[in-house]
């Protein structure tokens, strides 16, 4: 009775591994976990839920926002696509270039890297960012030349923007405020009425004072203000009279100008296409060892301006 009994459990046994084998030579596929990443991909590890770096964690944070800046929506401008001047709080986050495209009442901006440590960005906080779901993270991208791009939806232009970066190395996330500067477009890229002009203030051709604003540079330089004004077939022009005598010329865009003056503090007169916009210049300093071009902003406020009697 026993050796039946024995007899009839190694039968069952062997049936057991007999119907294993068969599964596996049938080539029945391994569990997920088994299962490697496609040859030749990337793997991209998926960002955690809960790391963001504390401010003790951080480099030190610049504030890029002017609370004197008014925001500039997608109607203000033409469709397009157009260079874009990025400030950025970190110089972790470097922007080397970016390419903003306005496209039905929308704004979008295509940034370029200076290096390869983000794999994603967030259009918020780190907060907000490490409990978002993984589709609302944006990868980065390749340019021609290999650098890191992202392309992320812009509000507004010349306000604070939230940005939170995902860093490879650290594997948490960090906060960025990013500003869009409205003052680097080109005039052609604002729709017509938007920043007054010497024609749309109805500016008879004639001299004139405005109130100018100077930023930029280590803030030690000034330039006089109010400023003469003159008005010729429709166009402004305004006298720029700095408080050192080191500047040899100024510059917008390409366009150069040179002083009106051999003596005395550096003088210059420059076209002003629009009022109540940051106006971006350039002027050469010989003051330095070499000479050296600072880049400055200056606000023409089109309230001020009064005729000359």
């Amino acid at each position: 009775m026993m050796k039946k009994l024995i007899l009839l459990l190694l039968s069952l046994l062997l049936t057991a591994l007999l119907a294993a084998g068969c599964g596996a030579a049938a080539g029945n596929p391994p569990t997920q976990a088994e299962t490697p990443p496609p040859a030749g991909e990337p793997e991209v590890p998926a960002p955690p839920q809960s790391e963001v770096a504390s401010a003790g964690q951080m480099a030190p944070v610049k504030d890029v926002v002017d609370p004197s800046m008014v925001p500039v929506s997608a109607g203000a401008l033409q469709d397009g696509t157009y260079a874009v001047t990025v400030d950025s709080s970190s110089s972790m986050f470097n922007i080397t270039a970016c390419e903003l495209t306005v496209a039905d009442g929308q704004m979008t901006a295509v940034m370029h890297m200076g290096g390869k440590g983000y794999l994603y960005i967030f259009p918020g906080t780190g907060g907000e960012a490490a409990q978002a779901e993984e589709s609302a993270l944006i990868p980065y991208a390749e340019d021609d030349e290999g650098a890191h791009t992202f392309t992320l939806p812009v509000e507004a232009l010349d306000m604070g923007v939230n940005c939170a970066a995902f860093s490879k190395k650290k594997e948490m996330w960090y906060d960025r405020t990013l500003v869009f500067r409205a003052d680097s477009l080109p005039s052609e890229a604002f729709r017509e009425g938007f920043f007054a002009t010497a024609e749309s203030l109805n500016l008879s051709d004639g001299s004139y004072t405005v109130s100018v604003r100077l930023e930029g540079g280590s803030g030690k330089a000034k330039v006089d203000s109010p400023a003469p004004l003159r008005i010729e077939d429709g166009a402004a022009y305004a006298t720029v009279a700095w408080s050192s005598s080191n500047y040899d010329y100024m510059r917008i865009g390409e366009e150069k100008f040179l002083p009106l003056n051999s003596e005395g503090n550096s003088t210059f007169e420059i076209p002003v296409e629009f009022f109540n916009r940051n106006l971006v210049v350039y002027a050469d300093t010989t003051a330095m060892s070499t000479p050296h071009e600072i880049e400055y902003t200056l606000f023409f406020d089109s309230a001020t301006v009064e005729k000359v009697s």
